[in-house]
């Protein structure tokens, strides 16, 4: 198991939006550079636009970031498209059997570790914005 793939394709679509501002970001656009269908930039897109990152417009073909990229973190875009709950990236495994001395013990031990460990990546996903994204976009494609 992993983290949804909308992350990172929430993530796609707005580096993307940002480095085709000179054009026009169409839910189609989008799609083909993900390699998707359109259906599912549009859902995604209605996510990032509930959360304030994109603005888009019935009928009018494109998008546009609602933010600067350096006030977008991957965090932003993580909580926008609903990977996880909180606290609930990690799932423990329900009703193990208390007559065994692992069964009536592992959640107890374990779920403080995962919690930990996902507050850790949430801390990471808050010191990167979408701006260190496009500039290491923009670097590998020599178009700085």
């Amino acid at each position: 198991m992993s983290i949804s793939s909308r992350f990172a394709v929430g993530i796609h679509i707005l580096a993307l939006i940002e480095l085709n501002k000179e054009g026009v970001t169409s839910s189609e656009f989008l799609a083909s550079s993900v390699n998707t269908n359109p259906a599912v930039i549009r859902k995604l897109m209605g996510m990032l636009k509930k959360s304030g990152l994109i603005e888009v417009h019935p009928g009018i073909a494109g998008a546009k970031l609602a933010k600067e990229l350096s006030d977008i973190t991957l965090f932003d875009v993580y909580k926008a498209v609903n990977v996880v709950q909180d606290k609930e990236l990690f799932s423990i495994h329900e009703s193990p059997h208390p007559d065994c001395l692992v069964g009536r013990n592992i959640q107890n031990t374990i779920e403080p570790l995962f919690t930990a460990a996902q507050l850790a990546m949430e801390k990471v996903l808050r010191n990167v914005t979408l701006e260190d994204v496009v500039k290491d976009i923009a670097t590998k494609e020599n178009i700085c």
